[in-house]
């Protein structure tokens, strides 16, 4: 590995998901995280741990998963872009903190390299089983943003992305990648820093008298402060009023809940990313996302060789989904076939977009290996007829 003498990397590697992860969240700013080993997401600390003493970032490793969601969050108030690493069971223990994140509207990113589950599970193999739990696994009500990527570079690219909205909603926001993703290894281009899109934190501009923690002066928002930069300031998961200070009623809860959510609920359409082929004229869409998308188009190509008329739908933002476009096709085609490494998370919300218009068909797998193409291309067949 070679870097220059500011410790940055640029130009053509050859990557693994987990180490491209690591160099996107440098390039994205991030100068703290906090982990504890696990597979199959070591390897992202582990150069993390290499990397970081080369930009005069911070990596701790914590006793538990516990104290390094907990350490990413006092970091991002201290200024700091943050973020911790995990995978499944880690993510589980990890919960009571990205609702607080949620709360507390820190910036922060989670990625999970998922596994097979329940439990501990299948340490070294992959699954797609933790998409609901990212979505609603904390208590109450709340909306994050979790990306999947599908290959090493998207584990750069899109690592940036996740830095630059958790900073634009100041929201926490799941990195979705799988074991298969993190894993493997292709060619990834890593541009000079000028020519990448990064976000920087919107601190204040109004001095220490004027500034209230929660007030939104603009937007969705709240602009945000450091600490030890003058300014008194009350952070708590307790319902809060604009001061910060907890607010235990009704119309403080739904002034702040309500806005919680809208500001992703109502920027959903800006939010989404997705990659759309073929859908003009299909009679089945193939909806997927992260390792199973590459394994889908296989099965895709199987079933065009048979006379079937598919198109497919990508999603690269998962929450929030796309339910415009989703409801859009929907509206044109015979079934949306879903493969996911579970067995039906992603479909459910997919049928409840569809609104009885068209069938939802799950292609389900419990994870351990991949999907086998020919699944995926008898479930076209079937409802293509």
């Amino acid at each position: 590995m070679t870097v220059d003498p500011k410790g940055v990397l640029t130009g053509h590697h050859y990557l693994d998901g987990d180490h491209a992860c690591c160099e996107g969240a440098l390039a994205a700013g991030c100068r703290f995280a906090a982990g504890y080993p696990i597979t199959p997401s070591t390897e992202v600390v582990e150069r993390i741990s290499a990397r970081f003493p080369m930009i005069g970032g911070v990596f701790i490793q914590m006793e538990d998963e516990l104290a390094s969601s907990i350490a990413v969050l006092g970091a991002a108030w201290a200024g700091k872009k943050s973020m911790t690493v995990t995978s499944g069971p880690g993510f589980s223990l990890m919960m009571e903190h990205i609702g607080l994140a949620a709360m507390t509207e820190t910036p922060v990113v989670f990625v999970n390299v998922q596994r097979g589950g329940p439990s501990t599970g299948l340490p070294t193999l992959p699954g797609q089983a933790d998409m609901m739990q990212a979505r609603w696994g904390s208590h109450g009500d709340y909306e994050i943003i979790a990306l999947c990527p599908n290959s090493p570079q998207e584990c750069f690219d899109l690592t940036i992305e996740a830095f630059n909205l958790s900073e634009k909603y100041r929201v926490p926001v799941m990195f979705m990648m799988d074991e298969c993703v993190g894993h493997m290894t292709e060619r990834v281009i890593i541009p000079k820093p000028e020519e990448l899109h990064v976000v920087d934190r919107k601190f204040t501009s109004r001095p220490p008298g004027e500034y209230l923690p929660y007030k939104v002066y603009d937007g969705w928002v709240p602009e945000m402060v450091k600490a030890g930069d003058g300014y008194r300031f009350h952070i708590t998961g307790l319902t809060h009023n604009e001061v910060g200070y907890p607010a235990m009623n009704w119309q403080a809860q739904e002034k702040l809940v309500r806005r919680l959510i809208d500001k992703i609920r109502k920027n959903a359409d800006e939010i989404a990313m997705y990659e759309e082929a073929d859908t003009e004229d299909a009679d089945v869409v193939v909806l997927s996302y992260g390792i199973t998308s590459r394994v889908a188009m296989r099965g895709v190509e199987m079933a065009r060789a048979q006379g079937a008329k598919v198109g497919t739908l990508r999603l690269i933002v998962v929450w929030p989904m796309p339910e415009t476009k989703i409801r859009e096709i929907a509206g044109k085609v015979k079934a949306i076939v879903v493969p996911e490494m579970n067995y039906g998370q992603v479909a459910l919300e997919v049928e409840r977009l569809a609104g009885g218009r068209t069938q939802t068909v799950l292609v389900p797998h419990g994870g351990g290996t991949v999907h086998d193409p020919e699944a995926i291309a008898r479930a076209i067949l079937e409802v293509s007829r």
